[in-house]
């Protein structure tokens, strides 16, 4: 029982290498976000004649300028997918951690591990039970997230040409947020986990 709980602390320990990864994508989308967003609020001012004063003696100015900014827009949304994409493998590895892990019970069933024996803590460490438990709030937690992330990306992208600040205020806030991802509810876990280490 003791090396299965061993097993299970290995396994948060690349979660944790997970949730490093996590953050450092977070940094990177919100960078894209802004980034994008700056292009989005500004096409329709690009889009006004009236905005290009002198400048709309030279022929086909607006248009040029239009066309450049898509062009950069586009290639900020291609790097928002591939970031996206990112997130998704962490999310596919969390929830390998999870299967892996309760495969890791089932395969102790046979050695008679009961209902009990799961709930059972041995000193300071965490029962298998909320092992299992930890790692599947992990999982659900950032998969719930990814899920937010993509969809605010996709309004973005569908906000393109009719955008408000507002709009894209509020989409930022939801990125900046991570409301499916309670920072106190993670930290619990890990602490519960590695309460030897803490000891």
């Amino acid at each position: 029982m003791e090396g299965m709980v061993k097993n299970y602390q290995q396994r948060f320990r690349r979660v944790k290498d997970e949730m490093e990864r996590w953050e450092a994508l977070q940094s990177r989308l919100l960078s894209q976000f802004r980034n994008a967003s700056s292009i989005v609020d500004r096409l329709q001012a690009i889009q006004r004649s009236a905005n290009y004063g002198p400048l709309n003696s030279i022929n086909g100015v607006k248009d040029a300028v239009f066309r450049k900014q898509m062009e950069s827009l586009g290639a900020i949304f291609r790097c928002m997918n591939t970031t996206l994409e990112e997130f998704h493998l962490i999310v596919l590895s969390l929830e390998k951690m999870h299967r892996d892990g309760k495969q890791l019970v089932s395969r102790g069933s046979a050695l008679a591990i009961t209902t009990k024996q799961l709930q059972l803590r041995i000193g300071v460490k965490p029962s298998l039970a909320y092992c299992l438990d930890g790692l599947l709030s992990l999982h659900d937690m950032h998969q719930s997230e990814y899920v937010l992330k993509s969809s605010v990306v996709s309004a973005l992208s569908s906000l393109t040409l009719k955008s408000s600040s507002s709009d894209l205020s509020a989409l930022h806030q939801l990125l900046v947020d991570q409301p499916n991802i309670p920072k106190e509810e993670v930290q619990s876990i890990f602490d519960i986990i590695f309460a030897e280490d803490i000891c």
